[in-house]
């Protein structure tokens, strides 16, 4: 039920009582208004024009063009309807200042219904003007194509149902159904522990009979190359995806295709510079993979019910552009998919060695070797990367965890805490009884700290200048293990327990290798999913999409082991990743086991680099027009390291050892 005029009406508002409902839906539109200027950049106005923010009203929402707008419409001629990809609001533009005012006043606090038939509430918000990028016209990655109807309805039908999903499952076929989806083999039997296939071990009966038939018409009409002997067949439920990826190198040959059938999808192509380019698969057509963007470009589904598609466009094949004033949802349905590849019999020697399993072999990961390696590793893959994210990091680290909030509430009133490491300081303010103060490396991130008021420094964690002996307890989260040398992580643990008095005690967290653990995955691989882009892309927006009522599953919050596979080499020293093709650290791939203790970690960057910058309002859009990607250098923790290098120090005594949700966790007490 709406509440007509309530903000801006504010000259009767003091001879007007407000309701109890219209007092609710007051601090809820005072906190949308500043949701959007703090995490968007969005800057409202307390006077009427023609252009409204719509709060909740988003494609990030589960909103559709064609929902939203019929609703808009009531309240009088709309001029545009701007609707960014993946973000929880929108805007309209009327043709006059008194129907933009009549819809403020009709719809602040109007209830819909999104298209999943959930209800959310509008809230809406006047601003000066809707501004946007315009984006350039973007092209397929190099190598693919997308080929419409190559198959008719009657072949598809006949596709799909010479595919018995229910048959005995010791069918040397049969894949007992993934996470997300069904899946069969023809030919070899892909296996998902290595991602390869045994090219000693040929299934029976080779590919399908009904498929030898529609492979010889391709090839004889020039659509594909090669004759494929190996078939994968994906069944995806609406909601389902496939983690983005690189088929491997050395399983297959070049050319990889893939047959639509039963449902349209949007799969999203990432090069590993960070651009994200998202291609509309129509059903029936087939999807051709050589070159750059079979061994380059990762290729994968977001888990999602709803894709973004342009409107004008329909079900065509093509580039999803950030066009938001022809964005809308389109419903996903059951979607089969046979993809069908070549196995590779000698070792792959493409043209993109970074990416190659074949030839990455050839070279061991590179490690400092001197602790004046060591220092500069730290500098280009810790504090520069931290110094430039730190607002965009910052709005990722609001949810304290349970077990380190409960250290510090086990803690005696008036006991002085030390956080070192305390990134956005937000621990420092768990416990108002004690006296806690913290440090950091990053400028930016003690600015942040004080901004909350918070008592805090910059500092080295190896050279804390506090008085040793003086703190009753310690803290360190998830920072010993961006020390580049197993002597200098013993050194920042040292370094705690000089700071201890005698009984006092210290907590420290660590990132895991054993992202599994006691047959349970951590809330990290769990959340498999892709980015965004990042969007690590994804709707990387936690914030936002927290705050404004209604929310999607947020793909980009980097709680615990975080990242996205990808190099990039932006210009203007925004971005660390120029060193990165030259370092032979390995680069971690989102929501993966990680294959290495010493690696880089991507973190994909929302808005412009740089302190107090923000994201310009409705641009860049979406996963086409990406930020920058930056490196951080982890040391991953095999179960016992973290508590062998506890028990090197001397006088301290190990309470508890104990594995957290991917951390590696010890509390020790100096004796």
């Amino acid at each position: 039920m709406a509440a007509p005029g309530i903000v801006m009406n504010s000259n009767h508002q003091s001879n007007y009582k407000l309701s109890k409902t219209e007092k609710k839906l007051l601090r809820k539109q005072i906190k949308a208004r500043h949701t959007l200027l703090r995490h968007e950049g969005i800057e409202t106005v307390s006077y009427a024009t023609q252009s409204l923010i719509v709060a909740n009203g988003g494609l990030g929402n589960q909103v559709s063009r064609n929902q939203l707008l019929p609703v808009l419409e009531k309240c009088g001629l709309v001029d545009a309807l701007l609707m960014p990809p993946n973000k929880p609001y929108s805007c309209v533009r009327y043709k006059t200042v008194e129907e933009s005012k009549k819809a403020y006043d009709t719809l602040n606090g109007k209830e819909i219904v999104d298209d999943l038939g959930q209800k959310i509430i509008l809230y809406l918000n006047f601003v000066e003007k809707a501004q946007w990028k315009e984006l350039g016209l973007q092209a397929l990655p190099p190598g693919l194509k997308v080929i419409e109807e190559i198959i008719s309805s009657e072949d598809e039908k006949m596709l799909l149902e010479s595919v018995n999903w229910t048959e005995d499952t010791d069918n040397q076929n049969f894949q007992k159904s993934l996470k997300h989806r069904r899946v069969k083999h023809f030919g070899y039997e892909f296996h998902y522990e290595n991602n390869n296939v045994d090219k000693d071990k040929p299934l029976p009966g080779g590919l399908p009979d009904i498929c030898e038939s529609i492979l010889e018409k391709w090839l004889k009409e020039g659509f594909i190359k090669h004759k494929p002997d190996q078939l994968t067949i994906n069944q995806y439920e609406p909601g389902h995806g496939i983690p983005a990826h690189i088929d491997t190198h050395s399983a297959f040959e070049d050319e990889i295709i893939s047959l639509s059938l039963g449902s349209e999808i949007v799969m999203d192509f990432k090069h590993p510079d960070g651009m994200t380019v998202p291609v509309m698969l129509p059903c029936r057509s087939l999807l051709v993979m050589t070159g750059e963007s079979r061994y380059l470009w990762t290729h994968g589904i977001t888990p999602r019910k709803f894709d973004t598609v342009q409107a004008s466009k329909g079900h065509k094949s093509g580039i999803i552009t950030s066009d938001v004033e022809d964005l809308t949802l389109n419903k996903r349905g059951i979607r089969t998919s046979f993809t069908f590849r070549k196995v590779r019999q000698t070792p792959c020697n493409c043209s993109y060695p970074l990416v190659c399993d074949s030839q990455m072999k050839e070279t061991p990961a590179s490690f400092p070797e001197s602790d004046k390696e060591a220092l500069q590793l730290e500098q280009d893959y810790v504090h520069r990367v931290y110094e430039e994210i730190a607002r965009h990091f910052s709005s990722t680290r609001h949810t304290p965890w349970p077990h380190i909030v409960e250290f510090l509430k086990a803690l005696p009133s008036g006991s002085l805490v030390a956080d070192i490491g305390c990134g956005n300081g937000k621990y420092l303010g768990i416990n108002k009884e004690l006296y806690m103060i913290g440090c950091d490396h990053s400028q930016n991130l003690v600015d942040i700290c004080r901004e909350r008021q918070y008592q805090a420094f910059v500092c080295d964690a190896l050279a804390v200048p506090i008085r040793s002996g003086s703190c009753d307890a310690c803290i360190s989260i998830a920072v010993i293990h961006h020390f580049a040398t197993a002597e200098r992580r013993v050194a920042a643990l040292q370094e705690l327990v000089r700071l201890l008095r005698p009984g006092g005690k210290a907590l420290i967290y660590v990132w895991a290798m054993e992202q599994e653990y006691n047959k349970k995955k951590s809330k990290y691989l769990r959340e498999n999913r892709t980015s965004q882009g990042m969007k690590e892309e994804i709707s990387n927006d936690t914030s936002v999409q927290e705050l404004l009522v209604k929310q999607l599953p947020n793909v980009g919050n980097q709680d615990s082991a975080h990242s996205v596979s990808s190099i990039n080499d932006l210009q203007d020293g925004g971005c660390n990743s120029r060193n990165v093709a030259n370092s032979k650290l390995p680069i971690h791939t989102n929501r993966t086991s990680f294959h290495s203790q010493d690696l880089l970690v991507p973190w994909h960057f929302k808005g412009n680099p740089g302190k107090d910058k923000r994201v310009e309002p409705f641009g860049p859009l979406g996963s086409c027009d990406p930020g920058p990607v930056f490196h951080r250098y982890y040391h991953v923790f095999c179960e016992g390291e973290l508590e062998a290098a506890c028990r090197t120090l001397s006088n301290i005594s190990i309470l508890q050892s104990y594995y957290d949700q991917g951390n590696w966790c010890v509390i020790l007490q100096k004796v």
